[in-house]
């Protein structure tokens, strides 16, 4: 390995060291949001270690084709060091506000997009619906005494057929009609008592 490539290994070390540093905090930062989930804390905690000595290996492996030295974890550990020094609390000051306004941000975005077209989508809905039920009751209203008229008749028919019936099928008849008006009854009870557990 030649002089300059140590040197640039080294450079690059301490500047992966810093970077280890800042990115241990903002994942410390978010971490603090599934911290008492003992089982994901600790596969995140791993996943995490894993990717960055991942990274910091394909960094190393660019610089000096992966060889690894003592001195190259020694300038990691000085550039975090360095880190935790020097940047972490001005790094950890504006992370905070970084994340404040994208929440701030995102936030607006989408009271925009519920206030501009999720709610007038809504209210269109709502009118399209109620002025088709105003005009069904309408129509239904107009035509109830044009239906009866025309269904006047069928009626008549079914009953003067219904009369010229034997006793013993109208008798038959009343019983089948008794038993499904119980198993329409039972159904409504049934479907009550199930709606109020719901609830």
């Amino acid at each position: 390995m030649t002089l300059h490539m140590q040197f640039t290994t080294m450079l690059t070390m301490i500047a992966g060291g810093i970077y280890l540093g800042m990115v241990r905090d903002t994942y410390l930062y978010f971490a603090r949001h599934w911290v008492n989930q003992s089982w994901l804390n600790y596969v995140m905690e791993i996943l995490f270690w894993l990717s960055q000595t991942l990274i910091l290996y394909t960094l190393l492996f660019l610089v000096n084709f992966g060889e690894l030295r003592l001195y190259i974890f020694l300038a990691c550990l000085l550039g975090f060091a360095t880190y935790q020094a020097l940047i972490a609390s001005f790094y950890k000051r504006v992370l905070a506000k970084i994340i404040r306004l994208v929440v701030t941000v995102f936030q607006f975005i989408g009271s925009l997009i519920e206030w501009s077209i999720i709610k007038p989508i809504m209210f269109l809905l709502s009118l399209c619906l109620a002025v088709i039920g105003m005009v069904l009751r309408i129509v239904t209203f107009l035509l109830r005494p044009f239906l009866k008229i025309l269904f006047a008749p069928v009626k008549w028919l079914i009953k003067h057929i219904y009369s010229l019936l034997p006793k013993r099928i109208t008798q038959y008849l009343h019983k089948k009609a008794g038993f499904y008006s119980k198993i329409e009854y039972i159904y409504i009870k049934v479907r009550d008592f199930i709606v109020k557990r719901r609830k």
